[in-house]
């Protein structure tokens, strides 16, 4: 979805929300407390899609329901403050992704909480079992650490000539260091040399890829808030050091990488809406049970490639979902 589109369907001042809310009085309608760890310029397309599937389940923003958005800009920190205050607000569930579902779930144990993204709920002790999570936790599971090996066999299709390959990740981010230790035993496997960038700040980010000149011959990258923020600068730096670049998700490819694969996104926020959707209508969380994705994409962003002097196989680019041109 265009952002022009996200913007016209929220209502035309959405675009331009900083951390706070557009709130709507509490009390009066059920209130979704939205706990987004990145921008709403990051997660545009996904929360119009969110939005939208709530709309025709019968949910309509600022009628019969209210959503207040708060937003982390990526900073980890936050996302204890941010779910501290929709506990005291007591809204009626919380919907968030990744890490800061941790917080959330720290922060209450009797308001719902929805995660649209989560990498292993069940080894990360968000729930219990995918099928009964018990507690007031449930969502949709995007199986991030199951997908690590495609998508380094799809890079190595892309370059068939990589033997050095580097591997971005937050190391405060628990689930995107499970995703690089799978990384790395699948490079041992495929018989690729593997160097680790390990991130805590966006300040570490260039440095990080500076240090890989000569060494790495492409860079897969752990998707997750620090990296979504600062996706155009991973990107830019990388092509400067001419290294293709592997994400999880579209908007990376979107924003000047090589080529992503993963869930599709706006489909687990879409699905997320009807988790919420029962919820309000009495359901609790303890029974709903954890689902996976249905839909995965394949982007290859071909003016990347390009730039890269790279000729991707014909082979693959028939297997993609999306070529940008």
């Amino acid at each position: 979805m265009k952002r022009r589109e996200f913007i016209m369907l929220l209502g035309g001042g959405a675009a331009g929300w900083p951390l706070g809310a557009r709130a709507q009085p509490l009390g009066k309608v059920p209130t979704i407390g939205f706990l987004g760890p990145t921008t709403p310029w990051a997660w545009s397309g996904w929360v119009a899609a969110f939005v939208l599937r709530l709309r025709e389940l019968g949910w309509i923003e600022g009628r019969t329901v209210a959503i207040e958005y708060r937003w982390a800009e990526g900073r980890s920190e936050r996302y204890t403050e941010i779910a501290a205050e929709f506990a005291r607000l007591k809204v009626d569930v919380i919907v968030t992704a990744g890490a800061a579902v941790v917080a959330a779930k720290q922060a209450t144990s009797l308001i719902p909480i929805v995660f649209a993204v989560a990498v292993d709920p069940v080894a990360t002790g968000l729930v219990a079992s995918l099928a009964q999570p018990g507690g007031n936790v449930t969502g949709l599971s995007n199986q991030g650490t199951d997908l690590a090996t495609k998508k380094l066999e799809l890079l190595r299709e892309a370059v068939p000539s990589l033997r050095r390959v580097a591997i971005m990740a937050n190391r405060g981010y628990p689930a995107a260091m499970l995703e690089m230790s799978e990384v790395q035993a699948t490079a041992r496997t495929l018989g690729l040399d593997v160097t680790t960038l390990e991130i805590l700040q966006a300040e570490d980010i260039v440095s990080a890829l500076e240090a890989i000149k000569g060494r790495a011959e492409a860079l897969y990258v752990v998707s997750e808030p620090l990296v979504s923020t600062n996706r155009i600068r991973i990107n830019t730096v990388a092509l400067a050091a001419r290294l293709p670049t592997m994400h999880s998700v579209r908007e990376y490819v979107e924003a000047g990488g090589l080529m992503s694969y993963g869930p599709n996104y706006p489909d687990l926020f879409r699905r997320a809406a009807d988790f919420v959707d029962k919820i309000l209508r009495g359901a609790k969380p303890s029974n709903i049970p954890v689902e996976q994705p249905t839909k995965f994409d394949l982007v290859i962003n071909l003016t990347t490639a390009k730039a890269l002097g790279l000729d991707v196989p014909p082979t693959l680019l028939a297997r993609a979902d999306e070529v940008i041109e």
